[in-house]
């Protein structure tokens, strides 16, 4: 194992990279503890302490690494840059512009980003807005600490104090969004994702601390034991893939006959990681700042009752429906039956039973199609066990659990993967061989 590492600062390239990558997350780190001024921060401390990182800001706060409950600078973190993503790719299947945006290659997609990074800065206005209102009006729902109603948080409010605030949090998430395309595009792995990792991680250990002081010990004992359990079959199953068999008859090259190849596609079992469980939490914070600005009542209680409290049973059913249609919908972004079958058709490949051509298309929507389902419930399970096992015990500070592993061990794999692949081109044996 040493050696392995060893390996990874032998190639200036690679070692430049990971370097690079650490030195981002700091600074990142950095921003998720510089405050923002003109707030109560011993208010904001109370608070935090009586909500027992519960609520949607305890929810956000697991992807912005603390920076929600310091009222820090990158206040917002990642998830305006995500949920601009995710508006982006729905648009997508809807507005043929940018379907062909999509199939322009390279030029299209710094289309895409361009209009992804405008729409992510207006997001970031809008969510800061409604959290600079909900500090002020002490919406104590939103951080789960009902005692703090109606409490002003941002002494002196006024119109100056409250656009300082908003543009302080719409140009750290700028900034955010900066540092994590300068993470996929000089440094290891997908910038996004590393973020999230980052910020997961941070959190850990505090959260394994509440498990210890809330519960007792043999819940403690037994909440380990699943986690372990839980990263093995996250390995497992992230490794589990379906090898379609195809071959390719003998071409004339030049004057040679090449000889007939056989090769395979690799279908994962989870062809969309963890970016469903990503996005199904995106999705879930917006109940969250409807509830903050809305006048009715009856819809401020429903949401807070039913879409705020993660331990609820719609809560947990909504999630999981939304983790599923995320890995249908992202797994259908990411590999297109028809343009694989088209490249096996020009390629003068075939697979064994199976015409080139549109039967070759249905057939491994077919397998797509049968793969992603379990590959989507697992993702729901890992990311829902979790919450009923707290809701058994009535363990409330350690929420995240399941979502936390996916996210930290997904990206993990993904990132040694990436690690592996450089080393590999430089005949050097990686983590993963």
């Amino acid at each position: 194992m040493l050696s392995r590492l060893r390996n990874m600062f032998r190639v200036p390239d690679l070692r430049n990279k990971i370097l690079f990558t650490i030195a981002v997350i700091a600074v990142y780190r950095m921003g998720a503890h510089l405050p923002v001024p003109y707030v109560d921060f011993g208010a904001i401390q109370d608070l935090k302490d009586s909500a027992e990182n519960s609520g949607v800001v305890g929810f956000l706060d697991l992807f912005a690494g603390g920076a929600m409950t310091n009222v820090a600078l990158f206040f917002l973190g990642i998830m305006p840059y995500i949920t601009a993503s995710i508006i982006m790719q729905l648009l997508g299947v809807v507005i043929p512009k940018i379907e062909q945006w999509r199939q322009e290659g390279q030029t299209g997609q710094k289309k895409i980003t361009q209009w992804t990074r405008y729409l992510t800065v207006a997001l970031a206005l809008v969510q800061s807005t409604g959290f600079v209102f909900a500090l002020h009006q002490g919406t104590g729902g939103l951080f789960g600490a009902s005692g703090f109603q109606g409490r002003d948080l941002i002494p002196g409010f006024n119109f100056p104090r409250a656009a300082l605030i908003v543009l302080s949090w719409t140009a750290g998430t700028a900034l955010v969004m900066w540092l994590a395309e300068l993470i996929t595009q000089r440094g290891v792995g997908n910038g996004m994702s590393i973020l999230i990792f980052a910020s997961v991680i941070a959190s850990l250990p505090a959260q394994g601390g509440a498990i210890w002081s809330q519960g007792s010990r043999f819940q403690f004992i037994v909440i380990c034991a699943l986690g372990v359990a839980m990263i093995v079959g996250i390995v497992f199953v992230e490794s589990g893939q379906r090898r379609i068999p195809v071959q390719f008859a003998k071409r004339v090259v030049g004057r040679r006959m090449t000889a007939g190849q056989n090769t395979y596609i690799p279908l994962k079992v989870n062809q969309s990681g963890v970016i469903p469980v990503i996005f199904a939490s995106s999705i879930l914070t917006f109940p969250a700042l409807i509830a903050s600005v809305s006048p009715w009542t009856g819809v401020q209680e429903f949401i807070n009752d039913n879409l705020i409290e993660n331990q609820s049973w719609f809560y947990i059913g909504f999630y999981t429906t939304l983790i599923i249609f995320f890995a249908y919908f992202y797994t259908a972004i990411a590999f297109n039956p028809a343009q694989q079958a088209d490249i096996i058709r020009k390629q003068g490949g075939f697979i064994p039973g199976i015409r080139p051509g549109p039967p070759t298309e249905r057939y491994l929507a077919k397998v797509l199609n049968r793969i992603t389902l379990p590959g989507s419930l697992f993702l729901a399970t890992i990311a829902v066990v979790p919450l009923l096992v707290f809701a058994l015990w009535n363990i409330s500070q350690f929420p995240f659990g399941g979502t936390a592993l996916l996210i930290t061990v997904g990206v993990a794999l993904e990132t040694m993967k990436q690690i592996d692949s450089q080393l590999m081109m430089r005949n050097y044996e990686g983590f993963l061989s």
